[in-house]
């Protein structure tokens, strides 16, 4: 499957998540899209909570069906709890940390200034948006893309920093000090739920 590209505000009031984190798809309709986005819907069976949830986190992250699964395989082969080592590892990616740190206003376009050479780790390009760091690792920009219009743009209303990130304004960097906790990511995600869809 590939990536989507469509209209993620629908995606996140059909959901019933803010895919942005800030709300705003949510805030002036927050009931599913279409023309009977606000009639009673009948109850959904236990595959389609199950369904749902997954593509919750899919569409949070941004990633297609088969990179989701290859990941939650990564997840389950880990020891600990697979559903938070699935969350974790989502959330150690390039492309969502570059968007954590503020350098971009949201994770697709993190993608792309991945993707088109702009971020470095530990002073070298990386333009693999899934690559996962390690804590420890540094995220930067070159030199010339700090002063891109998007990134100044981006900077200027950037959300608090997650306390598993460091960032130094002077040499525009960001420190992945640690792995997240569970308590750090979002909270309505049922991780448990997705487990149980890929073990049916």
């Amino acid at each position: 499957m590939s990536r989507y590209t469509g209209s993620t505000w629908k995606i996140s009031r059909r959901l019933g998540i803010s895919l942005s984190e800030t709300g705003k798809e949510l805030k002036k309709r927050p009931y599913p899209p279409g023309e009977h986005g606000q009639g009673r819907r009948g109850k959904i069976s236990n595959y389609g909570l199950q369904l749902q949830e997954k593509q919750k986190l899919r569409f949070l992250y941004g990633l297609g069906e088969k990179q989701f699964r290859r990941t939650f395989d990564d997840a389950a082969k880990l020891p600990g709890i697979t559903g938070e080592n699935f969350m974790v590892l989502l959330e150690s990616r390039l492309d969502n940390l570059v968007f954590r740190l503020g350098f971009a206003r949201t994770r697709a376009a993190a993608r792309q200034l991945v993707v088109h050479g702009h971020v470095t780790v530990d002073g070298g390009k990386v333009d693999i948006p899934s690559y996962r760091l390690k804590p420890g690792q540094t995220i930067g920009l070159k030199e010339k893309s700090r002063q891109l219009t998007v990134v100044q743009e981006a900077l200027e209303g950037r959300p608090t920093l997650p306390e598993y990130l460091e960032y130094d304004e002077n040499a525009m960097t960001g420190t992945f000090t640690r792995l997240p906790k569970r308590e750090e990511l979002h909270p309505d995600i049922n991780e448990a739920v997705i487990v149980e869809y890929y073990s049916r």
